[in-house]
């Protein structure tokens, strides 16, 4: 039986998402958890005719309950008695809610949990999705929630969401006079006092460049909706920030309204028992007195806030400069390369002005390219400080219309503030939706989210000592240390994966080798590219690298390598979900930053690119971008797709070099199961890259089905000697090529000698050896263990295995088998020396003799060593 419940003294907000829940999971049965709000109690006896079929908390009988479904709420201590289900065996959980994910959220296993004004909101669009339409009275039930939760369209959490989610209730027929009738109710004798003694103890303290307002009364009887004075209060005093504490009987309630980003209100009444958004939310208290709470109240407000902005908090770092003595075309090329839009023009650290990537691709349109740069640059320029109010820096870029404000310290330029920079600030998530594919918009600020908590449950103890031995390290030599890439994406997947990769903020060189000192580890440093592998004592290996930034001069070369921030150093990679970063240094241990969109993405279970030029840069991403999809059941975003499509178009993956491709190709290879990365190879045009007569067809599946049965086959024998996997795969894909293509694709992806010697050279004579094998069985042939063994000896045992897939004959794979597992290891028990004192001179005679002992020995004509001796003194005379 389906459970749809909310959390105790609901609100409109929780009826609405109830009555939608109802339509979405029908057959399921409703109910509140605990006790309403009193408004929406009232609005329930004068209007039961809205109201759907809901039961008491009492009246439900837990053992009958499979699935619970919650709405509006995350946390177990706000449902009562139905916290029992949760984690119950037998009972699946689906959540739905607008507030932030916060430690103590239900774990779900279904659902929908993101930011939107309202629960109704998010219901209100999966009905849409699904075709429900609702009745006039479900649609004023969740036109009420939503107007409850975002202040009537007016809170800064309001979404474009929320505003069509209302036109769509509209049409539906919510009735607006109730809407009207519920949040605009006249005041009460007793409301009305109460408002007086809230005015007459209003406070107004500004902290980090925010105005907080509390204010407090108490009552001994109960006064109803004191959140309608809470925004009356708002309004008519023009607060940012208003606290109502108002002690009414037993206990004391707290509803608090901001119309700021930098305190949550959310989670600071989470502190005090309750919860909500960040703009609007509550809090009921027992068991303190009003000052207690006031004082309690007062040092958590000290610690939520976050204080305005500076210059020196949002500044992109380090910074790109021209120097006066270029031309404006070079100018132009460094902006191209570092994909900016505007650079500062410096003489000997001096900043003389500001030369944009507008004006200079103008000028050297013009004709005008070998100018010198100051001649076109802007030299009316605001130098701002460290400290410097954001607010400055954003009037002066606003009414200027400037791209970008350089900041400054002693030491000289230290960042440049740009419009990205301030409209991340300013708007915070409502970005995140849009597509990252320009470097101007990156995030100055990543999203956090502290997992503490996930790395310690997920990674064995000694991965979680090394970690936080790495951030301890980073601490005592002033540098910021975080784990990225792969380990992190996989972490957060919970997939297991222990190759740790380590960038530090300053000289990764210097940290790997006093680590290593700290630590007994040996360190093997790359001083090109900055980067140094860490070898610990139990031979466990961690990449270190310093944070770089990489462009690329041409398409499918390997990059250029500048130092760089943290930021520009995640935008070098491949895809948002290997931008994840998690912090290592102790003070902030555990915090997940998230500048592209990577959590999001995994969440949705996409491959994206950060930029339109990624496959131009790099083409072998191409590869990865499918091995990546294949590995993790993922999808291609489609404009990467298209992007990569591009690419291939445009014959870019033919400019990367053979030895790249065939790492990318041996990586693919090793995947659990490759034939689903070749197939979209194949399917994306990436195979004709690789050589121009390369195909997948159904021939070529068939053959890739049988490589993993004789794999799997080989498995089982348990023999000692190991296989290279991807050696199958690769004679798999190519066994339609003729011999000279066969012979040129293996030169164009510059095949390591030892491959092409050891295995790919003697690919025709083994399938000829197998072949007179199976031809020989197919006749019905007994075949001796002397000859099986004479056709066998000496293949390579990937060319075997390839061989048998090839054939497909279940009577050839018994006779390798029996060769594998009885003859391959048997040899002759007599040495050299041993026939050579039976009277044989050295040489070719001794070798003939041996062959014919291994012969005899094969078929069973001599068992012992004395045996062999008296074959040898036979054919010693022959001899």
């Amino acid at each position: 039986m389906d459970l749809v419940i909310s959390h105790v003294n609901a609100d409109f907000d929780c009826l609405a998402s109830l009555a939608a829940a109802a339509r979405l999971y029908p057959g399921a049965i409703l109910s509140f958890p605990g006790s309403q709000e009193k408004n929406l109690r009232e609005f329930s006896a004068r209007h039961p005719e809205l109201l759907p079929p809901i039961l008491r908390s009492k009246e439900i009988e837990l053992s009958k309950i499979s699935r619970l479904i919650v709405v509006d709420c995350q946390e177990a201590t706000r449902i009562g008695r139905f916290s029992e289900l949760i984690g119950k065996p037998g009972v699946e959980l689906h959540l739905y809610d607008h507030h932030p994910v916060s430690p103590d959220t239900i774990p779900y296993t279904s659902g929908i949990v993101r930011s939107a004004g309202s629960t109704a909101t998010i219901m209100v669009s999966l009905m849409r999705e699904r075709g429900i339409e609702p009745t006039s009275a479900e649609s004023t039930l969740m036109m009420l929630g939503i107007h409850e939760d975002t202040g009537r369209l007016l809170f800064p959490t309001t979404t474009p969401e929320d505003y069509r989610a209302v036109a769509w209730l509209l049409e539906h027929g919510a009735k607006l006079h109730l809407v009207d009738e519920i949040f605009v109710p006249e005041l009460t004798t007793p409301q009305v006092e109460l408002l007086h003694d809230l005015l007459s103890t209003l406070k107004t303290t500004e902290v980090g460049g925010v105005r907080l307002s509390v204010a407090h009364a108490s009552r001994p009887w109960y006064i109803g909706d004191i959140a309608s004075l809470a925004h009356l209060m708002r309004d008519m005093e023009n607060l940012d920030l208003l606290l109502l504490v108002v002690a009414m009987a037993d206990r004391i309630y707290m509803v608090a309204r901001s119309r700021v980003s930098e305190v949550d209100v959310g989670a600071l009444m989470r502190l005090f028992g309750g919860g909500g958004h960040p703009s609007a939310a509550s809090a009921t208290v027992r068991g303190e007195n009003l000052q207690e709470l006031l004082d309690r109240l007062d040092r958590n407000l000290l610690l939520a806030v976050r204080p305005r902005k500076t210059a020196g908090q949002v500044m992109s770092s380090p910074v790109i400069t021209v120097s006066s003595d270029k031309t404006l075309l070079e100018a132009r090329d460094l902006l191209v390369r570092y994909n900016l839009s505007a650079m500062p023009v410096l003489k000997n650290d001096e900043l003389l002005g500001i030369i944009t990537r507008k004006i200079a691709e103008k000028g050297v349109y013009h004709g005008l390219g070998d100018r010198s740069v100051t001649e076109m640059m802007h030299t009316s320029v605001m130098h701002a400080a460290p400290d410097t109010p954001l607010s400055a820096v954003m009037d002066y870029m606003v009414g200027g219309d400037r791209r970008f404000v350089p900041v400054f310290d002693t030491q000289g330029l230290i960042g440049v503030v740009t419009r990205t920079d301030l409209l991340r600030h300013l708007h915070g998530d409502s970005l995140e939706g849009e597509t990252l594919y320009d470097l101007e918009r990156l995030s100055p600020e990543p999203k956090e989210k502290v997992i503490a908590d996930i790395v310690r449950r997920r990674l064995p103890s000694d991965t979680v000592q090394l970690l936080e031995r790495l951030g301890e390290h980073g601490d005592s030599i002033g540098a910021g240390v975080h784990a990225v890439g792969g380990f992190v994406r996989d972490l957060l997947l919970n997939i297991p994966n222990l190759d740790l990769d380590i960038t530090v903020e300053g000289d990764g060189i210097f940290f790997a080798e006093s680590f290593g000192k700290l630590y007994g580890c040996r360190v093997r440093p790359h001083h090109t590219f900055g980067t140094a592998v860490l070898i610990l004592p139990d031979e466990r290996k961690i990449d270190v690298a310093s944070t770089r930034l990489e462009y690329y001069d041409s398409p499918g070369v390997l990059p250029t390598v500048e130092r760089a921030s943290l930021r520009h150093d995640l935008y070098r990679r491949d895809f948002t979900i290997n931008t994840l970063a998690l912090c290592l240094n102790k003070d902030r241990f555990g915090i997940l930053l998230d500048f592209f969109g990577g959590q999001k993405d995994l969440h949705g279970k996409i491959i994206r690119v950060l930029h339109n030029l990624s496959f131009v840069e790099d083409p072998t991403r191409s590869f990865r971008a499918i091995r990546f999809e294949q590995r993790l059941h993922f999808q291609l975003d489609p404009h990467t797709e298209g992007l990569l499509r591009s690419a291939v178009r445009a014959g870019l993956v033919g400019k990367v070099g053979g030895k790249r491709l065939m790492t990318e190709l041996i990586h693919i290879f090793e995947e659990q199961k490759p034939v689903l990365a070749v197939k979209r190879m194949d399917h994306l045009g990436l195979l004709p890259c690789i050589h121009k007569e390369l195909r997948f067809g159904a021939d070529t599946e068939q053959l890739f089905a049988e490589v993993e049965r004789v794999l799997a086959w080989y498995q089982l024998l348990y023999l000692e000697q190991p296989v290279e996997p991807w050696t199958l795969w690769f004679l798999a894909l190519t066994d339609r090529l003729d011999s000279v293509h066969y012979i040129e694709t293996c030169k164009n992806l510059i095949m390591p000698e030892r491959l092409m010697e050891r295995i790919f050279r003697h690919r025709h004579k083994a399938l000829n050896r197998l072949k007179h094998l199976r031809q020989a069985v197919g006749r019905g042939q007994q075949v001796l263990d002397s000859q099986l063994y004479t056709l066998l000896h000496g293949i390579q045992m990937e060319l075997l295995l390839y061989g048998l897939a090839r054939s497909g004959q279940e009577e050839l794979r018994k006779q390798v088998s029996h060769y594998l597992t009885h003859l391959a290891d048997t040899k002759s028990m007599l040495s050299g020396t041993e026939i050579e004192a039976l009277g044989v001179k050295q040489g070719p005679q001794i070798r003939a003799i041996k062959e014919k002992l291994l012969e005899a020995r094969l078929d069973g004509l001599v068992r012992s060593k004395d045996e062999e001796i008296t074959m040898a003194r036979k054919l010693a005379v022959g001899v």
